[in-house]
C-alpha cells in the first residue's frame, strides 16, 4: 500500500499500524511524490492526505483515475472540509477518513475497501480458486496443501492475486517485490516467476500464471482449477 501524508509523525505511525496488520507499506511527504508513486500501479490500496504540498489530493485521484489507474484510494480530510469528501467521493475515492482518527479505525476501513472490491476476505485471507493466501502469516495454500513458498516467491504470489487479470510489467513487478531502488535486474523477475510456477504446476495451478510475451505476466484463468 501507499501512504501519502506531509505530517511525517502520522505518516510514520500509520506506515506502523499498517505493517503490523500484515501489510507493506511505502510512503511519500508530498504530493508530487507521492503521485509519481501511485502511477507505478503496484500498490494494493492508497491512503491519501488532501493537504499536501505540491500536487493536492484531489488533483492526484482526478489524475489516477483519467490515466486508468483504478487503485483504491481512502482520503484524508479536515474535520471541516466538506467539500474536499464530496468533491474526492466524485473523483473517485472509494472513502473517506476525517482528521483526527484512530489509526485503528483507518486499518479497518482500508480491509473493508479491499473486501469490497473482492480480494481480500472476511477472514484476512486471500482467495482465487484452489488458491490461499493467509495474510497474517504469510503463507500459501493449494486446495489446503501448504506450498513451501520463499518470502519473494509469497510476495510474487500476493502480487499477481490481488491483481489477477491485470499484465504486469516486469519493471512494475521488480519496482513491488525488491523496491525502486533497488538495482535488482529485470531478468530476477524472470527467475522468480520460473520457480514460482513450478511449485504451482505441482498442485496444478500453473497455467493460472501466464507469459505475456515482450511485456510479462498475468494472472488469470479458470477460478476452479481441477
Amino acid at each position: 500500500m501507499l501512504i501519502v501524508e506531509d505530517d511525517a509523525a502520522l505518516l510514520a505511525l500509520i506506515r506502523s499500524v499498517f505493517e503490523d496488520g500484515a501489510f507493506h507499506a511505502d510512503g511519500a511527504e508530498n504530493g508530487d511524490d507521492g503521485y509519481y508513486l501511485a502511477q507505478q500501479a503496484i500498490h494494493d490500496l492508497i491512503v491519501l492526505d488532501v493537504m499536501l504540498p505540491g500536487m493536492n489530493g484531489i488533483e492526484i485521484i482526478r489524475k489516477l483515475r483519467a490515466a486508468q489507474v483504478g487503485v483504491p484510494i481512502i482520503l484524508l480530510t479536515a474535520k471541516d472540509a466538506v467539500k474536499d469528501r464530496v468533491v474526492g467521493l466524485n473523483a473517485g475515492a472509494d472513502d473517506y477518513m476525517v482528521k483526527p482518527f484512530a489509526v485503528s479505525e483507518l486499518l479497518a476501513r482500508a480491509r473493508a475497501v479491499l473486501r469490497r472490491r473482492g480480494t481480500v476476505g472476511l477472514d484476512g485471507d486471500l482467495t482465487y480458486g484452489p488458491l490461499r493466501l493467509s495474510m497474517a502469516s504469510k503463507s500459501a495454500y493449494c486446495d489446503e496443501t501448504e506450498l513451501h513458498l520463499t518470502a519473494t516467491e509469497y510476495a510474487l504470489l500476493e502480487f499477481f492475486m490481488i491483481h489477477r487479470n491485470q499484465i504486469l510489467t516486469r519493471e512494475q513487478i521488480s519496482d513491488r517485490i525488491w523496491g525502486f531502488d533497488s538495482g535488482a535486474a529485470l531478468s530476477a523477475v524472470d527467475v522468480y516467476v520460473h520457480h514460482l510456477r513450478k511449485k504451482l504446476m505441482v498442485q496444478e495451478a500453473g497455467r493460472l500464471l501466464r507469459t505475456v510475451r515482450g511485456i510479462g505476466f498475468i494472472f488469470k484463468g479458470e477460478p476452479h482449477v481441477q
